[in-house]
């Protein structure tokens, strides 16, 4: 799949959360700041599924890593 499909929209549908910006703000305001050394993927408020698939997207550096990368940083 072409990377630049994958946007911060299309990474929160994949997880099977809400898309729209307004949704996606809400969720980055709730769930920000990670604490300090906790990996992205190991944050408790995934389900099973989605920590899964952000492990993996993460260490393979696939096509979702970026916009992985973006959500990591906005919940800094």
């Amino acid at each position: 799949m072409d990377a630049n499909l994958h946007t911060m929209s299309n990474l929160f549908a994949q997880l099977g959360l809400p898309a729209d910006e307004a949704a996606i703000d809400r969720f980055i305001a709730a769930h920000r700041p990670l604490g300090n050394g906790v990996a992205l993927y190991r944050a408790p408020f995934w389900t099973p599924s989605q920590r899964a698939f952000l492990k993996e997207e993460i260490i393979e550096d696939a096509d979702w890593a970026a916009v992985i990368d973006e959500l990591n940083s906005r919940l800094a």
